[in-house]
């Protein structure tokens, strides 16, 4: 028979409940358009009569825990063992009158008033952007000022979907383009709303909103001196074009996303190392000259890793995997990190190994949001695995 005292509900229960409110934005969305959830009843689990008979020291304790109610909140009561030990009056529920009500019981009302200020000044920069902080007040609430220095960004992209100058070149009172570089997720959210036709996709931020950019450059590594075209030159850089035009002494490649690996990777007969740099494959997808060689793709493990794979199969088929398989993920389960966006997309380009164990991340069958990047790998298990 069990000894642990009764579960009943307390004070901070409910503060808990509230703040899963808070926490997912609700309270703000009900505060600024109610939509009907309040009055809100949050159900009080209490004593029953049999309790009451057991351990009424202990209910009587609870109850008064409840006495007076917490502020911004009446209780609802109700009447309990009238037919066993006599009537005793217990609360039965928290009642909050309005999402306003709710909040000053969280102690939050200075937040919340903020959030109304911001939003009122938001939706004086576009009108349209009051469905944006409708989804994601919380964010508005902790960027503040830069939400709104984002918003007059975000308007001016939509009103210049192709301004073809150089982001240096964006000239918006009080806005450096080193902010538009460090707020671009937050820019872009307020933009798929102001612009929800237009796709925000692609690696290259400046690109994909119209503003001019330098050629694609690829950096690459002979990872055997003798195949360098000079002695000394086994590290080059060079424009996307050049690569795809001259096609290298090499029979392998090995490319991959972390500079460091890059620089790591030992010798090897005939090999050449690339860096790619996350979605940066741009540099070597016109290289028609890659189909007669053998090309390796080393990625994170996770499901941005993998999509990066099949989008590098859309233009070389033949690229096979390595070192992205559950083998290696389970062998490092100390090093597994948090995805924060994964990736949902369908693949059609995996193979069946590969495709096992994206299904695997995208489902959290491990992990949720799991992620293993590639430089946490240890060394030696990367180099008795190397091709």
């Amino acid at each position: 028979m069990s000894t642990d005292p009764p579960r009943w509900t307390t004070p901070g229960d409910v503060r808990t409940a509230a703040l899963r409110s808070w926490n997912s934005g609700e309270l703000l969305r009900e505060a600024t358009l109610p939509t009907g959830v309040h009055p809100r009843r949050r159900a009080l689990k209490h004593p029953t009569a049999t309790q009451l008979r057991t351990n009424y020291a202990l209910a009587a304790a609870w109850a008064a825990s409840w006495e007076p109610a917490p502020r911004a909140c009446s209780l609802e009561h109700v009447s309990v063992g009238a037919n066993t030990i006599g009537a005793n009056t217990l609360p039965a529920a928290a009642v909050f009158a309005s999402a306003g009500d709710e909040i000053l019981f969280l102690g939050l009302g200075r937040e919340a008033a903020s959030f109304a200020e911001l939003f009122r000044r938001l939706a004086g920069v576009d009108a349209r952007l009051s469905a944006w902080a409708m989804l994601r007040p919380l964010e508005l609430l902790k960027y503040g000022q830069d939400a709104l220095t984002a918003a007059r960004v975000a308007v001016w992209f939509a009103e210049n979907p192709a301004p073809g100058i150089y982001l240096r070149q964006l000239s918006l009172p009080g806005v450096h383009t080193k902010f538009v570089e460090s707020h671009r997720r937050l820019i872009d959210g307020m933009l798929a709303v102001l612009c929800p036709e237009r796709p925000l996709g692609g690696r290259n931020y400046a690109r994909r909103h119209g503003f001019r950019t330098g050629p694609d450059r690829v950096r690459v590594r002979y990872l055997d001196p003798a195949a360098a075209p000079m002695v000394g030159m086994d590290d080059l850089e060079m424009t996307a074009a050049a690569f795809a035009a001259h096609p290298m002494d090499i029979d392998r490649i090995i490319t991959t996303e972390n500079l460091v690996n890059f620089l790591a990777l030992p010798p090897a007969p005939r090999t050449l190392a690339v860096f790619g740099g996350g979605y940066g494959f741009e540099g070597i997808r016109n290289a028609a000259w890659l189909a007669g060689v053998d090309v390796a793709y080393w990625g994170d493990i996770d499901t941005h890793g993998f999509h990066i794979l099949d989008q590098l199969r859309s233009h070389h088929p033949h690229v096979r995997s390595i070192l992205m398989d559950a083998e290696t993920l389970l062998a490092h389960r100390d090093f597994w990190g948090r995805e924060d966006a994964p990736s949902h997309a369908t693949l059609t380009r995996l193979d069946d190994f590969e495709n096992t164990l994206y299904q695997a991340l995208k489902a959290g069958t491990h992990q949720r949001h799991l992620r293993l990047e590639q430089e946490l790998l240890r060394w030696d298990w990367v180099l008795a695995r190397l091709p």
